[in-house]
Parts: structure tokens; sequence; C-alpha cells
């Protein structure tokens, strides 16, 4: 799979990141059937969070053994700097590492989160600190909304975050205020070296109330091969942009697949058809469904 620097962390990561929320509620065997499929198509880098269920204690018996081919990232949803001391310290406790290479401030988006997290007594102060005693390598930032993008670039205003994650698909890229705001976030982060992850590529909308569906995600995710296969090449058409891959694993497979494809991005006739075909909705509507 192709790789490409994370950043200005020295790591080359490979386009398709695992999102390890899939693994939240899953057992031991069934986390480790992923594992042999992530080493089949060559994925180094693991994204998981605190609050992702048991998913670091899946991660963890992996760690034994495979410790240094992965780019190990977590993320603590506190906002205070005790709050957030201690959810380092369980991590790398439950993920039974002595450190991880990225810790992540999860879902920092709303303005007073925002001035906690960011003020004196905050989770930065803690992350911080947990970096300058070699607990963590790098700090980044994630969200989700509407208002992210903006949330981003004021977030590196005052910190030098190492990276950043958002939504980007899309369906979400033909709302011209986030649009705009995405592409601005994403010129101030490759001027300064900012990697930037992106999230829902193959999301296609909000569960409806009937639908009858085993639920795996929060949002119902696409399953026709092709319209995922489409989705990921809208992503990946575009350099130095990384995906995370859906907490519904029943479809990692076909997203790893299409990230090994070598051809040219889907035309916007074809992603247009796959909206209407599938009835693809954005997942964020500002005033209307901003949070998850």
């Amino acid at each position: 799979m192709d790789t490409a620097p994370f950043g200005t962390t020295g790591h080359h990561s490979t386009r398709v990141i695992f999102g390890a929320a899939a693994l939240g509620a899953m057992r031991q065997e069934k986390a480790d059937q992923i594992l042999d499929l992530l080493l089949e198509y060559g994925v180094n880098h693991i994204d998981t969070a605190a609050s992702y269920g048991d998913a670091e204690l899946r991660i963890g018996p992996w760690m034994r053994r495979y410790r240094e081919q992965f780019f190990l990232a977590t993320k603590t949803g506190e906002r205070s700097y005790a709050g957030a001391r201690d959810s380092v310290q369980r991590s790398l406790e439950r993920l039974r590492v002595d450190r991880v290479d990225l810790i992540q401030l999860h879902n920092l988006v709303d303005e007073q989160e925002w001035e906690t997290a960011l003020g004196a007594g905050g989770a930065l102060e803690a992350l911080v600190e947990a970096r300058s005693q070699g607990l963590v390598r790098f700090i980044g930032v994630t969200g989700h909304g509407t208002h992210v993008a903006a949330m981003h670039r004021r977030s590196l205003e005052r910190f030098p975050f190492d990276s950043v994650l958002l939504p980007y698909n899309f369906t979400m890229m033909q709302t011209p205020e986030y649009a705009s705001d995405f592409e601005t976030l994403l010129a101030l982060c490759q001027a300064h070296g900012v990697a930037v992850q992106t999230i829902k590529s193959v999301a296609r909308r909000r569960w409806q109330a009937d639908d009858p569906q085993r639920r795996f995600s929060w949002y119902e995710p696409l399953k026709e091969p092709a319209a995922i296969h489409r989705a990921v090449r809208f992503v990946l058409s575009r350099p130095g942009l990384f995906l995370s891959s859906s907490s519904d694993a029943t479809i990692l497979r076909h997203i790893l697949e299409a990230a090994n494809e070598s051809v040219a991005a889907p035309s916007p006739a074809e992603l247009k058809s796959d909206v209407g075909q599938f009835a693809i909705q954005p997942l964020f509507v500002r005033g209307v469904s901003d949070s998850i």
C-alpha cells in the first residue's frame, strides 16, 4: 500500500490508517483476525481512542509482537490536566506499551471545552508533559461536525499540533461553507507540515429509525463494493490526505483493496450518481445535525 510522510513526524504512514473503533465491541479472537488483515495489506498505522470501548485492550496483545511495525495513535477526551494525565497512563497500560507515537485531543470542537483544554491547567499541558517524559512522541487534535475545520485552524494558532483529523467525503464537500473551511485548513497544514487525517470517507447517511440492519457504527456506511472503492479513491486521489478506515470492520477489506488500486479518481458524475443511487447524505448539517 502507498505510504506518505505523516506530517513532519518522520514516519511514512500508509495512506489508509486503521480506525480501531472497529474493535470496540469485539472478542480478542476476532480482533486478531483484523490484525492479520492489516498485515496482509501492509497497513502500518493504527488509530484508537480511550473511549472506543475495549479497542485499546484488543490492541494490547498485538503490541508484544508487532510494536515496531505500527505507528500507534490514541486519543483522550479529557479536558483537564489531571484527567488527561490519568487518561494517558491508562491508555499506555491498556495498550501494553511504554510510549505511543501520537496522542490526540479527541473531538475538540465545543468552544468551552476548547478553552478549558488549551488553557491553564488544561489537557494540553498534560500531553506536553507526557511528551517531555517520553510517554508520547507527537500531539494532535481531532473533531467532528461542520465547525471542526475552523476550530482546528484556531487550535493550530494556539499550539503547533502535529496532526489534525476531521470528516472528508464527497457529500460533505458539496457544502460550500464546509468545503471552504476544509481547503483553508488543508493549505495551512500543508504549509506547516501538519498531517491531515480524514474520517467518514465511506459514510452513507445517519441510520434511519426503521432500518433493521445490524449496526457496527453510529452511522450507516456504504456496503456496495464499487461505491466504497469510488469513495475511497475520492479521498486518496488528493496527495497528502490520510484515510481512517470505518468502524464497521465488515467493509475493511473493500477499503484496503480500493487503496491498493492504481486507478484515476472517480469523476464528479460517478460520485453524483452514487449519491442518487444509494441515497447518500451528509452526516453533519450546520444547525441541524452537527454532533455524533
